[in-house]
């Protein structure tokens, strides 16, 4: 699950920017790397997911336009379907056992 830190709102800031934290290049870059590297395995698998494989490519493209909210968001919506594919993956291996050894 994620989490993400909450700052709490003090009378000189914003309290809507203050729920919402600054992301930085590492921070996009972060989590692009542990999107692929699930993605990775989804692939090993032989079940990767198309919508996974174009939110990598958001990623990435609003990485490359310095875009770090953007290129997080993505990613991390890559990450959540390349852990759910490999999920599903491991899911279809056992109900295929079940259904052909019952």
């Amino acid at each position: 699950m994620l989490s993400l830190p909450v700052q709490a709102a003090t009378p000189t800031t914003n309290p809507a920017a203050a729920a919402t934290p600054s992301i930085t290049q590492a921070d996009a870059e972060a989590a692009l790397a542990a999107a692929q590297k699930v993605e990775a395995t989804a692939v090993a698998d032989e079940d990767a997911w198309t919508p996974t494989v174009a939110d990598l490519k958001k990623a990435k493209k609003a990485i490359d336009a310095k875009d770090w909210s953007a290129a997080k968001a993505a990613a991390d919506k890559a990450l959540v379907l390349a852990k759910l594919s490999v999920e599903q993956a491991e899911e279809q291996k056992s109900v295929w056992r079940l259904s052909v050894f019952h």
